[in-house]
């Protein structure tokens, strides 16, 4: 029997006034239990609403841009069967019906997996927020596999598997940061962070908590390199493109991987296996107003330095106008960080999970080099390798940084 029914926005985490920002359905579409019906965007991340039955859509109740919260209604359906949707407690329900909270390691069956319930905006049904409360997850700790990172029920298990071995970053035991009060010091102003650096600041904690970091320094001779892009600028021009010592140490890169495969790799889920990558996609950091993000240019093995320098534009230009897709940021095997165009000598770039390294770059500058009995001078490029000490040793490491720098200094071999 057939009946209608209104679905409202289930448990979100505890946010309010989320942004609607895609409409999935519409009146007359037919769905299943769990499919997409709205997309939401909060200041962490951007979450699907699943219908919690099988049905037809008779009428969309919100529109694009409108601000919602858990409990507000967002399409009627009509249920075909006995299917019984979920509703949420009254408030007013007597404190004393609720079943009584177990307590601290109750038993070995049923650990304290975690000291926080589900909270935060995360990429998960309502299905996996239920077992994430049940087991104790804070769903903000756990890394989605699914599509658009979305977090599936194995990613819950994987989690809680991690924890109870001691693994997954847990037991740092960090006490929170102290509440100061700094406006009794002097005068100050309350800002905001943007989406963008939140979402960077979270991705960058969980690398640095998770991934033992180990950062290699070396310097590469890039003397000829600069007089051949110099010389080639012409060209670059005519092609319509802006030819960077980048897209060489691009392509440097590719081939240092080629030669040393554990560095394009990435640890799996349970952190026994490693996925050795035949592809070479390249992650370039970008700097812009809002923040720093990641656009990926793919198969750099299979372009030419000028049509790098020409995609490398396109993506420049799309992160500075905030055009960049979830597609466009996806995929990468190793991350380029250049900051000579700024300055400074090193610094330590922290690896994007789920790569296993990254290359810093800074500043060139000419210093004199002892070279057949006497000193000349020589273009320097600072590099600063960091990298994932359960994947590569320091001397490999080491012969990456040499072999990155051989690379650099032969020209040639970079042009293909």
């Amino acid at each position: 029997m057939a009946r209608t029914e209104e679905i409202q926005v289930p448990d979100i985490g505890g946010a309010t006034d989320v942004e609607v920002i895609e409409i999935l359905v519409k009146a007359g579409d037919k769905v299943s239990q769990e499919d997409p019906l709205i997309t939401l965007e909060g200041d962490k991340a951007t979450m699907e609403v699943p219908s919690p039955a099988a049905g037809t859509i008779t009428q969309v109740l919100v529109k694009v841009g409108d601000k919602i919260s858990e409990g507000s209604p967002i399409v009627k359906m009509e249920v075909v069967g006995d299917t019984q949707l979920e509703k949420k407690p009254k408030k007013e329900e007597s404190p004393s019906k609720k079943p009584p909270a177990a307590p601290k390691n109750s038993s070995p069956s049923s650990p304290d997996i975690e000291a926080v319930a589900p909270a935060g905006e995360v990429y998960a049904s309502p299905a996996i927020r239920r077992l994430a409360h049940e087991l104790g997850v804070d769903l903000r700790n756990v890394r989605g596999t699914g599509p658009k990172s979305r977090i599936v029920k194995q990613d819950v298990y994987v989690y809680v598997k991690q924890r109870m071995t001691g693994g997954g970053g847990a037991g740092l035991d960090i006490a929170p940061a102290p509440k100061v009060d700094f406006a009794k010091f002097g005068e100050v102003e309350i800002q905001s962070l943007n989406k963008i650096k939140k979402l960077t600041g979270a991705n960058v904690h969980r690398s640095w908590v998770t991934i033992p970091h180990v950062t290699q320094f070396g310097e590469a001779d890039i003397t000829e390199l600069e007089t051949h892009r110099k010389k080639n600028k012409p060209v670059a021009e005519k092609k319509g493109v802006k030819l960077t010592p980048l897209v060489y140490i691009m392509k440097a890169v590719v081939g240092a991987l080629q030669e040393m495969p554990n560095f394009n790799s990435s640890l799996d889920e349970t952190g026994e296996n490693l996925v050795l990558k035949k592809y070479f996609h390249i992650g370039i950091a970008v700097d812009t107003e809002n923040g720093l993000v990641v656009p990926v240019v793919r198969d750099v093995d299979k372009k030419d330095v000028y049509e790098l320098a020409k995609e490398l534009g396109e993506l420049s230009s799309k992160a500075r106008d905030k055009r960049l897709s979830t597609n466009d940021m996806a995929g990468s095997c190793f991350t380029i960080s250049s900051l000579g165009g700024i300055g400074g000598t090193a610094f330590t770039p922290i690896v994007k999970a789920p790569d296993v390294a990254i290359l810093g770059v800074s500043r060139s500058s000419f210093k004199p080099v002892y070279q057949d009995g006497e000193f000349v001078p020589k273009l320097m490029l600072p590099l600063s390798l960091s990298y994932d000490h359960r994947v590569i040793d320091g001397a490999d490491a080491a012969r990456f940084v040499v072999n990155l720098g051989k690379r650099l200094g032969d020209v040639k071999s970079l042009e293909k």
